[in-house]
């Protein structure tokens, strides 16, 4: 069984026994390991979970980034102040642009508000683009006109990483770099290296068959050793990637 705790805590200490260190986002931006793993966590919802990945990584004395969107589904304090307490960095995944339904100006005021109400939580130097993957507006759209920059904000991956040089991972789609499930969540990559599964992914490091600068991108609430959760968050999932290709086939949605 894939995407659960037990084999998320196995290919953590896979990359570990190879050599890999562990940067969380901002640290990478400022100062690049040579040899890293930047382990970047979307909470997209079920912040629960995110508390759960975020012990599992302390426990082994891994740093990462942990992403919270400004909704019900993802924002609970008392779990960002527990993730934070860990040694984790916290970042902001905006979505202010579709939220405002493209209105600029409104994103803009949004952006910062949200901000700053998470900055009275932890200190927040990146941020990282939600996909909205329901709307036909791209977040990063925002950046075309504003500087999150003149904010404090030192990065955004989409748009300050090298990913010719990096190479990314994403678990959207709950497949490991799954185009057909995946509307925004993709970057112009250097490497063509295929994983199939995290079983897959976990030989590949083995082999040193992986690049010397990696970052990894997960959502928490996939990763689940419950049972009932993990067959509702596959069969939800599933329900998410036809809904999503069927919208790109449609032209609904943006490809």
């Amino acid at each position: 069984m894939d995407f659960t705790l037990s084999i998320y805590k196995t290919l953590l200490q896979t990359f570990l026994e190879k050599g890999y260190e562990f940067q969380p986002f901002a640290g990478f931006i400022q100062a690049p390991a040579g040899r890293v793993i930047i382990l970047r966590h979307d909470v997209d919802r079920r912040p629960g979970n995110a508390l759960k990945t975020a012990r599992l990584e302390h426990d082994l004395g891994i740093p990462a980034s942990y992403y919270f969107r400004a909704v019900t589904e993802s924002w609970d304090e008392a779990i960002i102040r527990k993730i934070a307490g860990l040694g984790h960095e916290i970042g902001y995944h905006y979505e202010n642009l579709s939220a405002c339904k493209g209105d600029e100006g409104c994103a803009w005021e949004d952006f910062q508000a949200n901000l700053a109400k998470l900055r009275e939580l932890s200190p927040v130097t990146t941020i990282c683009m939600h996909g909205s993957p329901l709307s036909r507006i791209n977040n990063l759209d925002l950046w075309q006109t504003r500087d999150y920059k003149a904010l404090g904000i030192v990065g955004e991956p989409y748009l300050d990483v090298d990913f010719t040089q990096v190479f990314y991972l994403t678990d959207t789609g709950r497949r490991w770099n799954h185009a057909g499930a995946s509307i925004r969540d993709r970057v112009d990559s250097g490497f063509d290296i295929r994983v199939n599964s995290t079983g897959h992914l976990m030989e590949l490091a083995r082999e040193g068959r992986l690049p010397e600068q990696v970052m990894i991108n997960t959502h928490p609430q996939r990763w689940e050793d419950r049972v009932g959760h993990w067959v509702w968050e596959l069969v939800w999932q599933n329900v998410k990637n036809a809904v999503k290709w069927g919208g790109v086939r449609l032209g609904v949605l943006a490809n």
